[in-house]
């Protein structure tokens, strides 16, 4: 059965996808139709026609939980990892909180802009940009603020810029839970086995990975551009980890807390659907 599979050209998925595009591990009969795209783009294609499994933020999700269900693997979720608030000029939380000040964005569904919201309601001058194009706008002052994610949140320093908040840290210091960034759903339309079939094998493609890694970076390098090899290692060792072979209670507590407390704030809608696919069993 050939399923149409999407995902970003980041680091992080490039490196979990990689045995699954090169066929380095046993697909369980599946095949696969794949395209790369950056993560707003597959966000906006899932509220249409979207593919059969795709990479999507948490924030996405909850637009879509209707016709897609999450895969225990592939995940990307944990601590220390949360999108930055970044200014040129020295800029105060209280600065922000005022409302007044603008703002660019990774895309509206992403997550960042979720954490965003929930930090600084009132923060709502927002523009959305891709997001390897907000430092040199910050930079060049044509916003207030910008919010960064991905390798990003590595160089924006050596670009003379400075942090304003670490949004993952008030996600942390606030609800306790680690941050659910993005993770890969797949259609509820799609028979069962086919979902768990899914499952496995992607769990079966991280764990491949972890410990074939240099095995992947020639997949990874291609579509790093011109990220050098130091940002492109720190890059998946941030996103990529337990939490990507499985979100495991804790991870899937953490996304469901997220998607409770931004319906409480307003900023979500409810989402009555179960969120998670069945957990991980291998086959008979």
């Amino acid at each position: 059965m050939t399923l149409s599979l999407a995902f970003s050209p980041c680091p992080n998925d490039c490196f979990m996808f990689d045995a699954i595009v090169q066929k380095r591990i046993d697909l369980e009969g599946l095949d696969f139709d794949v395209r790369l795209a950056d993560v707003e783009a597959l966000n906006r294609d899932a509220f249409e026609d979207g593919p059969d499994v795709t990479k999507l933020s948490y924030h996405a999700f909850a637009y879509c939980a209707d016709r897609y269900v999450m895969l225990n693997a592939g995940s990307a979720l944990g601590r220390n990892c949360g999108p930055l608030l970044i200014s040129k000029r020295p800029i105060t939380a209280e600065d922000v909180a005022t409302g007044t000040l603008t703002i660019a964005i990774p895309g509206r569904f992403t997550t960042a802009n979720l954490l965003l919201g929930l930090a600084f309601p009132s923060a709502t001058r927002t523009t959305a940009m891709v997001f390897s194009d907000i430092e040199g706008a910050v930079q060049d002052e044509r916003f207030d603020a910008g919010v960064i994610i991905h390798e990003n949140r590595f160089t924006y320093e050596a670009r003379g810029l400075r942090k304003v908040m670490d949004l993952g840290e008030f996600w942390e210091a606030t609800t306790g839970h680690p941050i659910p960034l993005g993770g890969i759903v797949i259609r509820r339309s799609l028979p069962a086995d086919v979902q768990a079939t899914m499952d496995r094998v992607l769990r079966r493609s991280v764990e491949y990975a972890f410990t074939h890694r240099d095995g992947t970076l020639p997949y990874v390098r291609a579509h790093a551009q011109d990220m050098d090899d130091a940002v492109m290692f720190r890059h998946i060792d941030l996103y990529v980890n337990d939490y990507s072979v499985d979100l495991g209670p804790t991870g899937r507590n953490a996304v469901a807390h997220l998607f409770a407390r931004a319906h409480a704030a307003g900023v979500l809608p409810a989402v009555t659907q179960s969120l998670f696919l069945a957990a991980i069993a291998e086959p008979l």
